[in-house]
């Protein structure tokens, strides 16, 4: 028996001696084709099941949680729509499945939700103080500028009442020199001529 060659647009060689186990992060570029053109997208996650090892209809489970939502792909190792898989980091797990992980991840995140609703809390808190210390203090400037204002009026008042009391006083003097001043002529005048 000769052996049966695999006639296949897929590296066949390399994705078997590429080795993913569970507990690998992966990443996985996907072909897709939309409106007739083809593009690359990236799928990065978790391994957490491997099926049928390396055979033809193997395939490999990645597990992440986009947008706070656990997303689980299942690959066939031998896909054609694959175009790359890149083996980010390994870490060594004693487990061949690692379905616990999804039980894990959503206590995790019930766990990190009632934290972040403290944390809101306070957060929210320390902005108010935040807003009222913020409010006080435009508060104290508007009174300040005020009392500046006033203040500043209250000098131009007394200024203008001083140079009109002024005024007043140097009208009132003019008239009085004014006739003192021809009643001492006429006086002069009268000497003079005795």
């Amino acid at each position: 028996m000769s052996a049966q060659e695999v006639i296949s647009p897929v590296n066949v060689k390399a994705r078997r001696e590429l080795g993913i186990q569970p507990g690998d992060t992966v990443r996985v570029m996907q072909k897709i084709q939309e409106k007739g053109k083809t593009r690359l997208q990236a799928f990065e996650g978790l391994v957490i099941s491997i099926k049928h090892g390396r055979q033809a209809g193997g395939t490999f489970t990645v597990r992440k949680v986009a947008s706070g939502v656990g997303v689980e792909k299942t690959f066939p190792l031998y896909s054609p729509l694959i175009d790359q898989i890149e083996i980010v980091k390994r870490t060594k797990v004693r487990r061949a499945k690692l379905y616990y992980i999804r039980e894990k991840a959503s206590k995790e995140i019930r766990r990190s939700m009632r934290n972040a609703y403290m944390v809101g809390d306070s957060i929210e808190s320390d902005i108010k103080e935040k807003e009222q210390e913020a409010k006080a203090a435009e508060e104290a400037e508007q009174r300040k500028a005020e009392e500046a204002e006033a203040a500043a009026k209250a000098k131009e008042e007394e200024e203008k009442k001083k140079q009109e009391e002024e005024a007043a006083k140097e009208a009132k003097a003019e008239p009085e020199a004014a006739k003192e001043g021809s009643a001492e002529a006429p006086a002069e005048e009268t000497e003079e001529k005795k």
